[in-house]
C-alpha cells in the first residue's frame, strides 16, 4: 500500500501527477469542493458570521473513500490549486477528513511537470489560513447578498429572479451601454479622399486632413480643386517600433481568444483547464505577467535556435494591476520545445499561448513611417498619405497584430510610391462622402471582462462564472440586432464634372454582442434606484480590495463582513417595506378605436402590451412583444400593430393558413406545420400570395433528396447545424461532408452509422411509459420522458452489467426513479391555454389522465 496519499481537485490532474510520483504515492481526486454552504437556507449564523458547511449528498461516498485512504497513509499531501479557491479546497479536506498537522502537508505548483511536482514535494508548507479566509469572506458575502436581495426582487419585480454582488454590476454595465447607444445622436461630416497619380502613373491614396461639417463647404472645396495643380508639398520619413505584448493573464487570454479564435470566455477557460491539467501550460487563473527565469531561458533558447540571435530579447514584465493576486506567473507553455499538440481543439489555444509567450521575449519590430503631404497653397486644406514599411519584423515573425471592433478602421500598413518634394501630381478622382459618428460598441464577452478588470471588479477566477451567470439568468443575451438604413450623400469629382449621388448605408446592426433583455433592464433600474451603493463600481471594487487585504493578513474577515452587513441589512428591510413595484410599465398613448390606454410592461409570461386597465369594465386585451422589440423603445403604432396578429388567410391545398408571432418569432402556420417567416420580414406584411410562397419554399426544402431502403430522406438546418431526416431520426451532418451536394453513398453512410448507434442505445425500452434504460457516454442511465436518472448499485455494492440491466423489471426501474424524484409519477394538473382576452381569472385547470 502507498505510504503517501496526494489529494487534488480534478481526476485529469490526478492522472497527470500520478505519472510523475511513482508507486510510493497514491493520487486521488476530490472532484472540486467536498463541502460547501447548504443549497437550501442561508447556512450562516449572522450574529457571528459562522458558516454551517455541509458535505453535499453526491460527495458523501467520496468522502468515505477518502477517509479510508487517509487511515492507510503515513503522509497526506494536499495539492489543490495555488489560488484562494484551491487553498479553501485543501482546508475543507483537512477539516472534513480530520487530518492531523504532523502528517499533513500542503504543496503548490503553477505547472504540472515532473520538476515542478518534485520541487513542491521538497518544499511543503502549511495551509495558508489568510487565503482560506479571503475565499470564505467572498463566498459568505455573496451568499448574504443573493439570499437577502433576491426575495426583494421576487416581491417587487417578478418571482424567480436573482441578484448578485458582481453579476448585478456586470448587468449594469451592459444596460448603461445600451442606454448610451439609444440616446446617441449621430452627427454627419464629409470626409474627403483623393487618388493621385505620379509621373509613373502610380496611385497614391490620400485623405484630407480636415472634415467638412456642411455639404456646401465640401462642395466648394471640390469645385476649387477641379482646376488646381497638385504638388508634393512635403515628404517625411521617420523610424518607429512596435513592441510585443506581455504574456497572457486570464483576462488578456480571454480577450485574445475571443478576437483571434472566436472563443467565448467559458469555452476558453474550459480548454485552458485541460491544457493545464495535462501539463502543457502553467496555471490559467492569474493576473500576473511575470515569467520565471527558467521560462525566460527556455524561450531564449527556442528563439535563437529557430530564428537567430537578432530575434532574442529576454525581458520580464511587471504587473500594472495593484490588485494582482498572490505570486502567480503568467500563462505560458511548460516546455518551449513542444510547438504543437495532437488534439486540434487544445492545439488552437495552445498555439496562441505559445506564440504570445515567445513573442514577449523577442525584439521589437522596426518600421519606417512615411507621410506625404499633397496640395496647393491656394487650397485651404491639404491631403495626407500615410504608409509604413516593416524594416525588421522582430516579434511579428511569430505573433502578428489583429484589429478589434474598437480599433480605428483605417489601415496605414501600405507601401507608397517614391515621390519628391515639388513633384507635380495629377488627380484621378476626389470624393467627399457623408459619414456619421458611431456610438460606443456593445460589449462582447471578452470586452466585458476587460471592463470589469479595468474597474477592479472580480478576479481571474470569477470572470467566466459571472459572464455565464448573467446569460443563464436571462438578464442579457446575444440576439442579433438587425441594421437600419439611412441615406448618405457622395460627391465625386472627375476631370469633367462634379457628380452627386444618394447612397444607402446600413448601420446599427450587431451580432454576438451583449444586449440587455427587458427583464434585465427592469431589474437593473430597480436595483440602481434602491441599492445604489451595492451597484456602485467603486464600492464593488473596494470589496474586492478588502478580500485582497484579508488574503495578505491585513484585515480580519469577519470584521469585513460585519462592516458590510450592518448597513446592508437595514437597507434590505427598508426597500422591502417602502419601495414601489417595478415592471418597466410605460403608457404609450391611447388606442384610437376604444379610447383606452395602451400600456407596455413585464407580465407573467414576459414583455407585453395591453389595451385597457384592470379597473375598466371590459377586461384588457394583451399581446406579446416580438423578439426584436423592447418595452423601453416600442412605440404606440408598433404596439397597436401587435394586436393584428394572429390572423387567418385563405386555405391552401385544403389546409388552413394562419400568420402569427410565437416564442421564436413570426411564423406561417399551414395545417399543423409551423414555418418561420424570414428574418427581418414584418408578419403583418404577409399576404396570401407571400404566405403561399413561404409554404412552397418549405415544401421544396422538405422534399426528399434521396431514399434509403425505399423510404424518403430529407435535409434541413436546425439550431445544431445541418441535418438529414430519415423516418423519425434526425442525423447531424459533420463538416467533412459537402452538405449541399450529398451523394447517395454519403447518405447511406450517415444513416447506417446512426442506426447502428441507435441499435446500441437502448438496453431496455418501455415506449408507452416513456421509460428506457440507455447506454450513455459515461455509462448506462435511466430516461423518463426528458429527465435522466442514475442507476443505483446492486445489493453487492457493484455496478449492474448490461446483461443484468436487460433483465430488470419496469417496477424496479420505477423505484429507482421515485428514489431520486418523489413526484416523478404524481398526477400533474394540465394548464389551460392562455387566452388573449383574459386578465384576472385563469382558465379552469383540467387534470391529465393517468398514464397506464
Amino acid at each position: 500500500m502507498s505510504k503517501n496519499l496526494v489529494i487534488v481537485e480534478s481526476p485529469a490532474k490526478a492522472k497527470t501527477i500520478q505519472k510523475y510520483l511513482g508507486k510510493d504515492f497514491e493520487v486521488k481526486s476530490s472532484f472540486g469542493h467536498i463541502r460547501d454552504l447548504p443549497k437550501k437556507g442561508m447556512g450562516i449564523d449572522l450574529s457571528t458570521f459562522t458558516p454551517d458547511y455541509e458535505v453535499s449528498p453526491d460527495k458523501k461516498k467520496l468522502v468515505t473513500e477518502l477517509k479510508a485512504a487517509v487511515k492507510k497513509a503515513d503522509m497526506v499531501w494536499l495539492a489543490s490549486d495555488e489560488d484562494r479557491e484551491g487553498e479553501a479546497i485543501a482546508w475543507h479536506l483537512a477539516e472534513e477528513l480530520k487530518l492531523k498537522d504532523d502528517n499533513t502537508k500542503r504543496i503548490v505548483f503553477h505547472e504540472i511537470t515532473k520538476n515542478a511536482i518534485l520541487k513542491a514535494i521538497e518544499n511543503p508548507r502549511k495551509i495558508d489560513q489568510n487565503l482560506v479566509n479571503a475565499q470564505q469572506a467572498r463566498r459568505i458575502l455573496d451568499r448574504i447578498v443573493g439570499f437577502e436581495m433576491s426575495p426583494v426582487l421576487w416581491k417587487k419585480v417578478k418571482t424567480g429572479l436573482s441578484a448578485g454582488r458582481v453579476q448585478s454590476v456586470a448587468v449594469r454595465l451592459v444596460v448603461e451601454r445600451e442606454l448610451e447607444i439609444r440616446g446617441f445622436q449621430p452627427k454627419s461630416a464629409f470626409k474627403v479622399e483623393g487618388v493621385f497619380l505620379n509621373n509613373n502613373k502610380q496611385e497614391i491614396s490620400a485623405k484630407l486632413k480636415k472634415d467638412f461639417a456642411k455639404e456646401s463647404d465640401a462642395e466648394d472645396f471640390l469645385n476649387l480643386s477641379q482646376n488646381t495643380e497638385f504638388k508634393v508639398l512635403n515628404v517625411e520619413k521617420k523610424p518607429g517600433t512596435r513592441t510585443a505584448s506581455a504574456p497572457f493573464t486570464t483576462s488578456t487570454l480571454q480577450q485574445e481568444a475571443s478576437n483571434r479564435l472566436g472563443y467565448g470566455v467559458t469555452a476558453t477557460m474550459r480548454v485552458a483547464q485541460r491544457l493545464y491539467e495535462e501539463g502543457f501550460i502553467t496555471y490559467m487563473r492569474t493576473d500576473s505577467v511575470n515569467l520565471s527565469q527558467e521560462a525566460i531561458n527556455g524561450a531564449k533558447s527556442q528563439i535563437i535556435s529557430e530564428f537567430g540571435d537578432q530575434y532574442s530579447n529576454p525581458r520580464n514584465y511587471t504587473t500594472k494591476s495593484a490588485s494582482a493576486q498572490e505570486a502567480h506567473e503568467a500563462i505560458r507553455p511548460t516546455d518551449f520545445s513542444v510547438k504543437r499538440i495532437g488534439d486540434e481543439q487544445l492545439n488552437k489555444l495552445y498555439q496562441l499561448i505559445y506564440k504570445r509567450t515567445l513573442a514577449s521575449q523577442m525584439t521589437n519590430a522596426k518600421i519606417e513611417k512615411t507621410v506625404i503631404e499633397i496640395g496647393n497653397p491656394k487650397l485651404p486644406q491639404h491631403f495626407e498619405a500615410q504608409g509604413e514599411v516593416i524594416v525588421f519584423d522582430g516579434f511579428l515573425k511569430v505573433y502578428g497584430i489583429t484589429k478589434t471592433d474598437e480599433d480605428d478602421e483605417e489601415n496605414n500598413e501600405k507601401l507608397l510610391p517614391k515621390v519628391s518634394v515639388g513633384e507635380l501630381l495629377d488627380y484621378k478622382k476626389i470624393e467627399a462622402t457623408e459619414k456619421f459618428t458611431k456610438p460606443a460598441a456593445r460589449y462582447t464577452e471578452a470586452g466585458l471582462v476587460k471592463k470589469l478588470e479595468e474597474l477592479g471588479i472580480g478576479r481571474p477566477s470569477t470572470y467566466a462564472p459571472t459572464i455565464q451567470t448573467i446569460q443563464n439568468r436571462e438578464y442579457v443575451d446575444k440576439r442579433e440586432i438587425l441594421p437600419q438604413e439611412r441615406e448618405i450623400l457622395k460627391m465625386s469629382l472627375s476631370k469633367k464634372e462634379l457628380k452627386k449621388e444618394i447612397l444607402t448605408e446600413k448601420f446599427g446592426g450587431d451580432k454576438n454582442k451583449f444586449v440587455p433583455t427587458d427583464i434585465g433592464e427592469v431589474v437593473n433600474d430597480f436595483l440602481t434606484q434602491n441599492f445604489a451603493e451595492i451597484l456602485d463600481f467603486g464600492f464593488t471594487a473596494k470589496v474586492e480590495q478588502d478580500f485582497d487585504e484579508i488574503a495578505s493578513g491585513s484585515e480580519k474577515w469577519k470584521e469585513v463582513l460585519q462592516s458590510f452587513y450592518k448597513d446592508f441589512h437595514p437597507k434590505i428591510a427598508d426597500v422591502e417595506e417602502n419601495a414601489d413595484r417595478a415592471n418597466g410599465e410605460r403608457t404609450l398613448g391611447v388606442d384610437p378605436k376604444s379610447g383606452k390606454n395602451v400600456i407596455t410592461r413585464i407580465g407573467r409570461f414576459g414583455p407585453m402590451v395591453q389595451i385597457g386597465e384592470p379597473d375598466d369594465e371590459e377586461k384588457p386585451i394583451f399581446a406579446s412583444l416580438m423578439p426584436s422589440q423592447n418595452i423601453a423603445t416600442i412605440t404606440l403604432d408598433e404596439a397597436l400593430e401587435l394586436f393584428k396578429v394572429p390572423f387567418d388567410l385563405k386555405e391552401f391545398e385544403g389546409q388552413s393558413v394562419t400568420v402569427g408571432v410565437g416564442r421564436f418569432g413570426p411564423y406561417v402556420k399551414w395545417g399543423e406545420t409551423f414555418i418561420s417567416i424570414p428574418r427581418g420580414e414584418d408578419p403583418l406584411s404577409v399576404t396570401q400570395e407571400r404566405a403561399e410562397e413561404i409554404i412552397k419554399e418549405k415544401k421544396i426544402a422538405d422534399a426528399p433528396i434521396a431514399t434509403y431502403k425505399g423510404e424518403p430522406v430529407t435535409k434541413g438546418s436546425g439550431r445544431f447545424g445541418p441535418f438529414i431526416k430519415y423516418q423519425s431520426l434526425f442525423i447531424n451532418v459533420p463538416k467533412r461532408y459537402d452538405f449541399e451536394n450529398l451523394s447517395q453513398s454519403d447518405i447511406n453512410e450517415l444513416i447506417d452509422a446512426k442506426l447502428e448507434k441507435e441499435a446500441n442505445r437502448y438496453i431496455q425500452q418501455w415506449e408507452k411509459e416513456k421509460i428506457s434504460i440507455e447506454n450513455g457516454r459515461w455509462g448506462p442511465f435511466v430516461k423518463f420522458g426528458k429527465a435522466m436518472f442514475k442507476i443505483p448499485k446492486t445489493k453487492k455494492d457493484e455496478k449492474y452489467s448490461a446483461e443484468e440491466l436487460a433483465e430488470v423489471s419496469l417496477d424496479e426501474v420505477k423505484k429507482w426513479i421515485t428514489a431520486q424524484d418523489k413526484n416523478a409519477f404524481k398526477e400533474k394538473p394540465k394548464k389551460a391555454a392562455a387566452k388573449k382576452t383574459t386578465v384576472k381569472k385563469p382558465a379552469a385547470k383540467k387534470p391529465v389522465a393517468k398514464k397506464k
